[in-house]
């Protein structure tokens, strides 16, 4: 638990799994409270492959993306600061998808958005150790 957790500024981890599982059973927030964290490190410029499985799609698709512009999570009107404990990966990030087998999401320049939860819960890939194992 990181220093920012300790002192109650930010929600732990068992504190953001317990406020995603909160959401309706077949949401993304629900399905992304039963996946550990894989990536704490600031995302950005990373290579990722999104968690989309069964049950978040109907079957199991490889996208990759590459985050690459971070967008805060907009506070409701007349909220001037998000109170505490501030949320684990709030926010979300406009990515470029990079490679993709899901008909809908084609690599070559698509972009999407995709929550900083989702991402924190994706797979970070190495580039160097893929094309070493070509």
């Amino acid at each position: 638990m990181g220093f920012l957790s300790r002192i109650g500024f930010i929600e732990t981890e068992d504190q953001e799994r317990a406020r995603l599982a909160q959401a309706p059973e077949d949401s993304l927030n629900h399905y992304l409270s039963t996946l550990p964290v894989t990536i704490d490190e600031w995302p950005k410029d990373l290579l990722v492959r999104l968690p989309w499985q069964p049950p978040r799609t109907d079957q199991a698709y490889r996208v990759i993306v590459v985050p690459i512009d971070f967008r805060k999570d907009a506070l409701p009107e007349g909220v001037e600061e998000e109170p505490l404990p501030r949320k684990r990966h709030s926010g979300s990030w406009m990515c470029a998808v990079v490679f993709s087998d899901h008909p809908s999401y084609p690599a070559g320049g698509f972009r999407i958005d995709v929550t900083a939860t989702e991402i924190a819960r994706g797979r970070k890939i190495d580039l160097s150790a893929t094309l070493a194992q070509a």
